[in-house]
């Protein structure tokens, strides 16, 4: 359970895990000392992109801390962090913009977005339950529960892969409405792509741990029911 084969690629997915958390925190402090020469805030940029799409009764909301942004889809409303919120960076502009591209996938019912909204209940619980079926299941050496969490880690995992194409999608979106509507200019568009592709690597990294996780137990499971 402890010492694997597998270990041999989870430990190198795990530090480009660690490393893709430092990189995407770097990339946001130096491209956040650069003003976007429109003079746009994070607010501004959210707001006419959230209004061009037809979504005025979406409100925009700061929160406290940092790289704390998001959309909340059960109240509707995209929540910047403060730096985000107030400042005038390419930074602030990129993550605000990509946080209204999941607003956007709502509207139009983005089908990767609806379902993972729809299996995120049984993802929570599953998710919860998984490590303890797993320990308990190794401890006492119960196939019957590593099997139950197998299928219940498997749910996170599915989870993880279908964030992947909502990220990138919404990604996708800012970035061609942050041009098109003027919040950037051509030369800007270089720093945007460093930002958002710098915070779609934490998921694509968290997404192999899981998957590599999971394949570990798979094999686990079938050697004990060999033996």
């Amino acid at each position: 359970m402890f010492f694997h084969p597998m270990d041999i690629l989870i430990i190198p997915a795990f530090i480009l895990s660690v490393w893709a958390q430092f990189r995407v925190r770097g990339t946001f402090n130096r491209w956040s000392e650069v003003s976007t020469y429109s003079g746009m805030t994070g607010y501004d940029a959210a707001r006419r992109m959230l209004d061009a799409n037809g979504l005025h009764d979406v409100p925009i909301e700061p929160v406290p801390g940092a790289l704390t942004d998001h959309y909340d889809p059960i109240h509707r409303v995209v929540r910047l962090s403060e730096p985000v919120y107030y400042e005038s960076s390419i930074s602030a502009v990129s993550v605000a913009c990509h946080e209204v591209g999941h607003a956007i996938q709502h509207k139009v019912h983005y089908p990767m977005l609806t379902l993972r909204h729809r299996i995120f209940p049984v993802v929570n619980i599953a998710s919860g339950a998984a490590p303890f079926l797993l320990i308990a299941g190794f401890l006492f050496n119960m196939t019957g529960l590593i099997g139950l969490g197998i299928l219940f880690f498997s749910c996170a995992v599915a989870f993880q892969l279908i964030t992947l194409p909502v990220e990138f999608n919404a990604s996708s979106r800012a970035r061609a409405l942050m041009v098109s509507e003027g919040f950037i200019t051509n030369d800007e568009e270089r720093g945007v792509a460093k930002v958002l592709n710098a915070a779609a690597l934490t998921y694509v990294a968290a997404a192999l741990i899981s998957m590599l996780e999971l394949l570990k137990y798979i094999m686990i499971f079938t050697q004990s029911r060999e033996e």
